[in-house]
């Protein structure tokens, strides 16, 4: 049987093993199947690599805030686009710490720190550094998101016990030219490569809503699936709306089974990979979010903010979970 005919009629045990092989046309296969089929299938992957009823829950900060010389087009940071938003410089040590806390204190395991910069300097990277020796003492895992990397910088993170760095991927490699002129794909692959060869684990997803195609949801999919190793993080991004972004006239929200859809696809081509719902989670209804649950996704961020944008507050996420009779995942 081949790998497309094993997409169509239900090859589960093929897809258990990890492969970093898929097709597009494997991909669109499985995101056509009938709805119940493919959110069985996805379930089953997920509950043979991962307890169902386990979520992961990470809080994200924005340790420096805005002028950023990218142009990311989606983005309120960027220096290119007058989006109201006020640059800030790096926070201070001590202030990050005392928000890990707040997080630990609210449930998080998972503390995220995240930089708007192209790629950081020296002297930034020392104080990160710094951040996430202290934040680890606190018991967390700790993450870290500055842009782009080196090799030595690399080394310096891991050095310092940092766990997880995002570095998202966005889109699809043919959409990818649209919404970013200053770097390329292959400069964002080089930066997982350069931390995954420092033994640093990688969190890499992308962003839906864009005004993209579906078939560019799944490039992107298949993009992070086939990387030597796949990502141990999916974050799955809804964009937030944020005037005065070249996005902003693009952007189209996507179908809410169409997101179930996507979820259910990553949790098949990565499966054991934490596919997280990030960004854009006030858009989503609790029903929606329960049945992202049930398609395999098993991360949140929980806190009021996600950088500059909204998020739902802990009290909801705490009644959702609950209702739903899952809890959150240790360290």
């Amino acid at each position: 049987m081949s790998g497309l005919q094993g997409a169509i009629r239900g090859n589960v045990s093929q897809e258990q093993q990890v492969r970093r092989d898929w097709t597009r046309a494997e991909a669109e296969a499985l995101h056509g199947l009938p709805f119940a089929d493919l959110i069985f299938r996805a379930q089953s992957i997920h509950r043979d690599n991962f307890d169902p009823n386990l979520v992961e829950l990470a809080s994200l900060l924005s340790i420096k805030t805005g002028g950023c010389p990218e142009d990311c087009a989606y983005c309120s940071q960027s220096a290119h686009y007058d989006t109201g938003l006020k640059a800030m410089r790096l926070m201070e040590q001590a202030d990050v710490v005392a928000a890990a806390k707040r997080a630990k204190d609210a449930g998080a395991t998972r503390f995220c720190m995240a930089a708007a910069w192209r790629s950081p300097k020296d002297r930034d990277l020392d104080r990160v550094c710094d951040m996430v020796s202290e934040v680890k003492r606190l018991g967390m895992e700790t993450c870290v998101t500055l842009g782009m990397l080196t090799s030595e910088q690399a080394e310096r993170l891991s050095t310092a016990g940092l766990d997880f760095y995002n570095h998202n991927v966005d889109t699809s490699p043919e959409f990818y030219g649209r919404i970013i002129t200053t770097h390329t794909l292959q400069d964002r692959i080089n930066t997982l490569a350069h931390v995954r060869r420092q033994g640093i684990k990688v969190c890499s997803g992308g962003i839906i809503g864009m005004g993209e195609r579906v078939e560019d949801r799944l490039g992107m999919l298949v993009l992070l699936a086939n990387l030597t190793v796949h990502p141990d993080s999916v974050p799955v991004n809804l964009w937030n709306e944020i005037d005065g972004v070249p996005v902003a006239e693009t952007a189209e929200r996507p179908d809410p089974i169409e997101v179930v859809r996507l979820i259910a696809v990553a949790r098949i081509l990565m499966p054991r990979a934490v596919v997280r719902l990030s960004a854009g989670r006030q858009y989503m209804t609790d029903e929606l979010q329960a049945l992202c649950f049930l398609a395999g996704a098993n991360s949140i961020f929980i806190g009021d903010t996600l950088l500059t944008t909204k998020n739902p507050q802990r009290e909801h996420d705490v009644n959702l979970l609950s209702r739903l009779g899952i809890v959150a995942r240790a360290s």
